[in-house]
């Protein structure tokens, strides 16, 4: 399907700087772009991109000033970032979904399972169930008993939703993710360890996305809560009664330890890890493999191992890569200290 730089600025709310009529089909890295696409740009490393693209339609920022003739034809927007993302959303509502229940499948004669629900093939759906409206559960996904899923969710192919499990609207889960599984619990009695029985559940709410292979335990008592909006990467893992704060945001392989509360609009990066029993507050910035042993009581943000505020670690960086040069300056002067003394 083709469209023309006028639908996509009426679209948009955008505005229009070059051929109005020039048309596209698909989509493109600025720098990789070939005629008949679209690309944006919102990042200013790829900047000396826009001067050379073979795009024919690039989202840009209004604000943004031209340095040269540019052949593309621009739509000027907002924020391109955010445009690109409705127009995606857009084509992603509009490609064809798989309908009906394939088999073998089973399906239990409590659960509550409309209709219209796409079931895929070796999918398993317990007692008592309760699906919503325009769900999708993909082949060779575990439904666990009493689980309850709400409307226009996607349960992508082998995820396993353990017994009890609640998830709100318009949520997402990834291939492979594992819901509700035990909690990391066990007592040391003499040299062995006991295991302590997971009884609790996990709760997630509306409009949350879990990425592949992520884990979400189930609490020890009462519930791990993720709250509206949360969106976790691949490999995240969620240990047991946690509780994420909305609008939280996690990239991949970041593991939250167990009875931890982490605030609204945190942003953490790739293998962050928090301890337990700790509370971590609203809008806090975690780098990339940033450790934090104890509570993070204000807005801030943190790199390092113990994580500290971030210019700290700027600034402790610098020294350490100084470090060798400081330890020969050092040895030197003690080697001469050592001779006046013994003059």
């Amino acid at each position: 399907m083709e469209f023309s730089a006028q639908q996509i600025a009426d679209f948009l709310n955008g505005e229009i700087t070059g051929n109005p009529q020039v048309k596209v089909s698909g989509f493109s890295k600025i720098e990789e772009a070939t005629p008949g696409t679209l690309s944006f740009l919102s990042n200013d490393k790829y900047l000396h991109h826009l001067y050379t693209t073979e795009a024919s339609i690039v989202l840009i920022n209004k604000a943004f000033e031209l340095k040269e003739p540019v052949k593309s034809t621009l739509i000027r927007v907002d924020d391109a970032y955010a445009s690109l993302a409705l127009l995606l959303s857009l084509v992603e509502k509009n490609k064809p979904h798989k309908t009906g229940r394939e088999d073998p499948s089973f399906i239990a004669s409590s659960a509550k399972v409309p209709e219209e629900t796409y079931i895929g093939a070796f999918t398993y759906i317990g007692e008592n169930v309760t699906v919503g409206k325009n769900v999708r559960i993909y082949p060779q996904s575990f439904i666990g008993n009493h689980v309850s899923i709400g409307d226009h969710c996607i349960i992508y192919p082998g995820v396993k939703i353990y017994d009890n499990t609640k998830i709100g609207n318009h949520c997402i889960i990834h291939a492979g993710a594992v819901i509700a599984s035990d909690g990391f619990g066990f007592a040391p009695e003499g040299e062995v360890y006991r295991k302590i029985p997971q009884i609790g559940i996990v709760e997630i709410e509306d409009d949350v996305e879990i990425g592949a292979n992520a884990t979400i335990d189930r609490a020890t008592m009462g519930k791990t809560v993720i709250r509206k909006g949360v969106k976790l990467d691949n490999l995240v893992h969620i240990a047991h009664n946690v509780e994420v704060g909305e609008n939280t945001v996690m990239a991949a392989q970041v593991g939250i330890a167990g009875s931890t509360k982490i605030g609204k609009h945190c942003m953490f990066g790739g293998q962050v890890g928090v301890s337990g029993h700790i509370e971590v507050s609203d809008n806090v910035q975690l780098g990339a493999q940033a450790g934090v042993p104890n509570s993070v009581k204000s807005e801030a943000v943190l790199l390092g191992t113990p994580a500290i505020n971030a210019r700290d670690f700027a600034r402790s960086s610098a020294v350490f890569k100084n470090l060798p040069e400081l330890q020969r300056t050092v040895t030197l002067l003690q080697r001469e200290f050592e001779a006046s003394k013994n003059k």
